[in-house]
């Protein structure tokens, strides 16, 4: 039976009374006590399970690999200019991913809504910050994006609405960021649209990224979490401390056109022909694989470290897996 089946009868017994009474003020009351149907409570702690691009998300994608992303050519002479020793720059160690990277990143999240002081209505969620992270506001309160000439910043602007029981937020004004942690990008001009669906305790997050500038078609991705009111503060991530990485004053880590050392790589270890390694829209799609059948061979059964064991200490090589 439905809410509303649920609320009609109670509804009907209300006015009834209040009519009986001579009043309204019972059913104004009870009216203004009921909330609004399909929104849910999304505050608290959520852990990220993670059992989704398991490689990308923690210890980190191969170097070139945009297999499955709608990168246009600019975008790929963007990704493939891109040296991850650019995150060892001192002012580049601290500078927070945009929020694409909610759906990117490893760490967990904290949700907690800000409500209007006089009725109590949730106008806005927010979304803690992680170490590499800016904070995130999602409005409710109906306002406008600001004009297409407003800041942009790290952590964008997003609005968003009940759809039934799943909210659905919209975010603008980024500043450029990455769609994959190997230097694929996003613009300035990227916007993501994304739906947060509550069920049994898990939290999806499914977004959808659009880039004028970068990508030919949108591009998605999802994530799950698990609602744990004993997880740790610290799950979120730590603050960034700033320090020494080795780089020198004045150096721009990066690879000039065609100097990428990494291209060969997963084509070496997987087989994988470099078309596909490189992305494009058509890689997106379960037909690309009638065009790779005829040129992919199967690599040699995998007998040891099957499956990436997880890092260990620096310097310490990782345990075998037999």
């Amino acid at each position: 039976m439905g809410t509303h089946a649920l609320l009609g009868p109670m509804v009907i017994h209300m006015k009834a009374h209040a009519k009986i009474n001579g009043t309204m003020t019972v059913l104004a009351f009870i009216a203004l006590a009921i909330p609004a149907f399909g929104q849910i409570d999304l505050s608290g702690s959520w852990v990220a399970l993670n059992q989704e691009d398991m490689m990308g998300r923690m210890q980190g994608p191969y170097s070139v690999d945009y297999t499955g992303l709608p990168l246009n050519v600019g975008g790929l002479a963007r990704a493939m200019s891109y040296s991850q020793s650019q995150l060892s720059m001192p002012e580049r160690e601290c500078a927070f991913y945009p929020p694409t990277y909610l759906l990117l990143g490893p760490f967990s999240m904290k949700i907690w809504n800000e409500t209007e002081p006089l009725n109590g209505k949730t106008i806005a969620w927010h979304i803690g910050g992680w170490e590499d992270k800016a904070p995130q506001t999602i409005w409710m309160d109906g306002r406008s994006h600001p004009s297409k000439y407003a800041p942009h910043e790290k952590s964008g602007f997003t609005t968003g609405t009940w759809e039934g029981e799943v909210l659905v937020t919209y975010t603008t004004h980024m500043q450029a960021g990455y769609i994959r942690r190997n230097g694929a990008p996003t613009s300035d001009r990227a916007t993501m649209t994304n739906h947060f669906l509550l069920h049994d305790g898990l939290l999806t997050v499914t977004g959808m990224i659009e880039d004028p500038i970068y990508l030919t078609e949108p591009f998605y991705l999802s994530r799950t979490f698990r609602l744990d009111p004993a997880a740790p503060m610290d799950s979120m991530g730590p603050p960034c401390v700033q320090g020494d990485e080795g780089i020198k004053e004045g150096e721009v880590p990066h690879y000039l056109a065609g100097k990428n050392p990494f291209v060969g790589e997963l084509t070496k270890d997987y087989h994988i022909p470099s078309e596909a390694v490189m992305g494009g829209a058509e890689t997106m799609y379960p037909e690309y694989r009638k065009r790779m059948k005829d040129k992919y061979i199967a690599p040699e059964k995998c007998v040891r470290l099957c499956g990436g064991p997880p890092a260990g200490p620096r310097g310490v090589p990782p345990p075998d897996q037999n």
